[in-house]
């Protein structure tokens, strides 16, 4: 099987993800998946496209994973994998569609204002 390279998002994080032929490792940053998000219900998160196509232990998926919260990057290595799942066979497209697992959330920060104190909130009008 040749290697597949994919890309997923979520806020400020970027996961890069290589699945190959395996036994169901997954190496985020060079630590194992249970080390770097020790958090049950993280990993869940992270194996739900492998759950929902019952490919649980037949891939090993090493991640370069970078900026952004430990949910965020949890978020975006889920969207990596299904990616990276239809490069692989464009039939799993449908079942991982269904789940939600493709859609690209673009909620993000609002950036701050110049003469605002924050993004929406304004200074107190003072009428004397």
């Amino acid at each position: 099987m040749e290697v597949i390279n994919s890309i997923g998002r979520r806020k400020a994080a970027v996961a890069r993800v290589i699945l190959v032929d395996g036994k169901g490792n997954i190496t985020i940053n060079k630590r194992d998946l249970k080390e770097y998000f020790p958090n049950p219900q993280l990993q869940y998160v992270v194996e739900q496209p492998l759950q929902v196509l019952q490919a649980t232990g037949k891939f090993d998926i090493k991640v370069n994973l970078d900026g952004g919260g430990v949910k965020g990057q949890a978020e975006a290595l889920r969207l990596g994998i299904a990616r990276a799942l239809i490069k692989l066979d464009p039939e799993n497209k449908p079942a991982l569609k269904a789940e939600g697992f493709l859609t690209r959330d673009p909620r993000e920060v609002e950036r701050k204002k110049p003469g605002q104190p924050k993004a929406r909130k304004k200074f107190q009008f003072s009428k004397r």
